[in-house]
This record gives structure tokens, C-alpha cells and sequence, in this order.
């Protein structure tokens, strides 16, 4: 299949996915990179159909007929690709993230479906598992929540019973300098949690860099290093700057753009950020470009992002 054009900018795009024709050959080259295949039996005998802009699957089979939206997070929703397409280019590549307001507003839609646009383009951009991280790696937890002094008192009374983090959303992230950053949520910060998430993601031997919480007390297998932040916050190659980073940024967009974020979708919020960390170093155009090709496969619906049914993903 021809490479399709890649807009380098937001004008460039919002031009060029004006066509609706656009939109959906862009989008075959990225799924179907040598060719449309039918998703449902993988046969590439296949046969488009422009009247009604599909392709119709020859072997027999029940579902013949399919789109380039199907069995994709895409799928069933009656926005066109234009709209999508926008609104995942600005999720993918605005460094403080972007509010369903400002999506709302800018394509045209509801607060409602702008919401839920923006949860389904996350769940593009989530981690798959991976090979374990080695080399020098930053381990660092955080707590996400809000801050009692911006709660009404009604609010404070019922959502803050104790000082520190007990109210909050405990986070364990783990760099790998020069690499990605991973995040878990963790149900607490206690020395089996935080030593277990780490042996499961870092590589027996490689040099591990945390602050001195006692629950990093005990990692033999690793060359840990402890910096004390109440010493000092450098020393040598031993802090965890990278992750404060990205902790920084993190909060950045969860306080200014997104203002309250509940606990149940956090993790979402953790993908999206850690998606564009991790591809700081790419253009805006090759951010979209690696996101679009990820949304195969992967499928949320209303009742599941609201809780009402269990999400299963592909």
C-alpha cells in the first residue's frame, strides 16, 4: 500500500483530514500496511466499495463487510475520522495534556463525547508488557490527590480523615535513564509492594537509584543506591531527577488541565502522560503517526469506562 502523506503540523492536518477519503487511506497504510486484510478472517480478497465507503471481504462469512474503523478503538462511533483523528493529534502531542472542554470546543462535539473521545484514545496509547528494564534505573513512588486547601469544607471533611497520603492514590514509577518510564498504581507503599513491582520490572544486577524510604531497604539483588533528599538531592550519579521530571509533569496536567481526576481512571491519565515522556524525542508528526498505528484491537465502551460492566480489552 502507498505511504500516505504525514501532516508535520496541526494546520497540515486539520487540512488534510478534511477529506474524508484522506482519513480513511490514511489510516488503511498505517493498519494494513501491505495491504487491507478483513479483520475478521484476515483474507486479503477484498473488494472496496465506494458508494458506501467499505470494503466487502470475499470468503463467506457471517460480518462481510467491514470499515477502517473496525476493530479499532473507533468502532460503532458515529463521529467521522476527521473528528477523531483531531482530537487524538492533540491528546498525543499537547506536553500539559488537553481537557475534554478543549476538545469540545475545538471540533464541535459534546463535553460528554468529547470525555469519552479522549479515554479511547488513552487506551490506544497504554503500554503493552515488555522485556524488563536494565541499566540504570530511578525507582520513585508519589501520591495523587487532591490538596485539602482547594476543597470546599463539605468536600474536606468527607474526602480528608489523615495527614500524608492516606487519602490519596498511591503511584510507583521506574525509569530506565535513556529509556521509557513505567508507572503502577500501587495499593500502598509498604516494603512487599513497592520491592515486588520492582523485581517484576528491573533485571536482576542493574544499578537502582532511590530516595531513602525504608520500603527500598533490602533490594540484594540490585546495586541499590540511596539518595537522602534531606541531605542532599544530587550525588554524583546517584537521584532520581528523571523521575521528579516526570512526576512534575505529570501533576502539571492533572492540576491545570485536567483539575479532578478520579481514581478509578487514573491510570489512564498515567498512560497518556508516560506515552508522550517516553516519545519526547520524536516530532509531533511521528507521535501521531506511532499512536494511530496502535489502535487496532483495543475497544471501550460507555458502560465500561463508567464502571456499570467489567472492561475487558483485546
Amino acid at each position: 500500500m502507498p505511504k500516505p502523506f504525514e501532516p508535520s503540523t496541526l494546520q497540515e492536518a486539520i487540512i488534510y483530514f478534511a477529506s474524508p477519503d484522506n482519513c480513511r487511506e490514511y489510516l488503511a497504510a498505517h493498519r494494513w500496511p501491505t495491504g487491507v486484510t478483513c479483520p475478521r478472517c484476515g483474507s486479503d480478497k477484498v473488494l472496496f466499495q465506494p458508494k458506501y465507503n467499505r470494503w466487502q471481504c470475499g470468503a463467506k462469512h457471517p460480518l462481510r463487510q467491514f470499515t477502517s474503523k473496525t476493530g479499532t478503538i473507533f468502532e460503532d462511533s458515529p463521529l467521522g475520522l476527521d473528528k477523531w483523528l483531531m482530537a487524538m493529534w492533540q491528546v498525543v502531542n499537547c506536553k500539559n495534556g488537553v481537557s475534554s472542554y478543549e476538545i469540545h470546543r475545538a471540533i464541535g462535539v459534546t463535553q460528554k463525547t468529547a470525555w469519552f473521545m479522549d479515554h479511547r484514545i488513552r487506551l490506544a496509547l497504554g503500554m503493552k508488557p515488555g522485556n524488563k528494564l536494565s541499566g540504570q534505573i530511578e525507582a520513585d513512588e508519589t501520591f495523587i490527590g487532591g490538596k485539602a486547601r482547594n476543597m470546599h469544607a463539605s468536600k474536606r471533611a468527607a474526602k480528608i480523615t489523615a495527614t500524608g497520603g492516606k487519602d490519596k492514590t498511591p503511584v510507583l514509577g521506574i525509569l530506565e535513564r535513556g529509556g521509557k518510564v513505567r508507572t503502577k498504581i500501587v495499593d500502598n507503599t509498604r516494603k512487599k509492594t513497592l520491592q515486588g513491582e520492582l523485581r517484576e520490572h528491573v533485571l536482576a544486577g542493574s544499578a537502582i537509584f532511590t530516595d531513602a524510604l525504608q520500603s527500598y531497604n533490602g533490594l540484594d539483588e540490585f546495586q541499590h543506591e540511596v539518595i537522602d533528599h534531606a541531605v542532599a538531592y544530587v550525588n554524583g550519579e546517584v537521584h532520581t531527577n528523571g523521575l521528579e521530571n516526570f512526576w512534575s509533569l505529570l501533576k502539571r496536567s492533572l492540576k491545570g488541565t485536567y483539575v479532578s481526576v478520579e481514581p478509578f481512571h487514573l491510570f489512564r491519565y498515567l498512560d497518556e502522560q508516560a506515552y508522550r515522556f517516553n516519545n519526547r524525542q520524536f516530532t509531533d508528526a511521528e507521535r501521531f503517526s506511532m499512536a494511530v498505528s496502535g489502535i487496532v484491537g483495543k475497544r471501550l465502551t460507555f458502560d465500561q469506562l463508567t464502571g456499570r460492566v467489567a472492561e475487558t480489552q483485546a
